[in-house]
């Protein structure tokens, strides 16, 4: 993707970019943090776990997982990642997936920037359905998606495993043309 393919995000604090391999180690960090790891999927041994995703970002199959780097204006610290994952061309779908940094957390980053790929998600990739899963714990991301016009359509017991242990998932979802 050329940058002028990219989503824009209007916040003041951020911009969206490419992620990079350089972005690990500050992607890491804070998806390290017990206050991040508290209410997301991720299942992280080692910095090497998030290097393997790499190549599947780097693919240019239409059905490869989109990540994109959140980084602040001021600096271009890595403050988050979000993207689209389980994209389906066929049926012109997608699942967006998002996390960002404590440091930002409260200042309408994550409400601006899921807005921003949403957006070009149908506009651009001419998507029809975006949908999330959210851990039924994480009242904050659960509030950035309704905030963001995704409506609640059920409730996924036992989805997935999450650190050896069950979790039960929200699914939402948002339309193309609905607001």
């Amino acid at each position: 993707m050329k940058p002028a393919d990219l989503p824009c995000s209007t916040h003041p604090l951020v911009i969206l970019r490419r992620l990079e391999r350089s972005d690990v180690p500050a992607w890491y960090a804070y998806l390290a943090d017990p206050v991040v790891v508290e209410h997301t999927s991720w299942d992280l041994r080692s910095i090497d776990d998030l290097q393997a995703n790499f190549d599947d970002y780097a693919s240019a199959q239409p059905s490869s997982p989109i990540r994109l780097a959140v980084v602040l204006r001021d600096g271009g610290q890595l403050v988050g990642t979000i993207g689209l994952n389980a994209i389906s061309p066929p049926h012109r779908t997608a699942e967006i997936a998002y996390d960002l940094a404590p440091a930002v957390w409260g200042q309408g980053v994550a409400t601006a920037i899921v807005n921003a790929v949403v957006d070009w998600g149908f506009q651009r990739l001419g998507l029809l359905r975006i949908q999330a899963t959210v851990l039924e714990s994480n009242a904050r991301s659960i509030r950035v998606l309704e905030r963001c016009a995704f409506e609640r359509e059920g409730y996924l017991r036992c989805y997935r495993q999450i650190r050896g242990r069950s979790g039960n998932f929200w699914l939402y979802a948002r339309l193309a043309g609905v607001p």
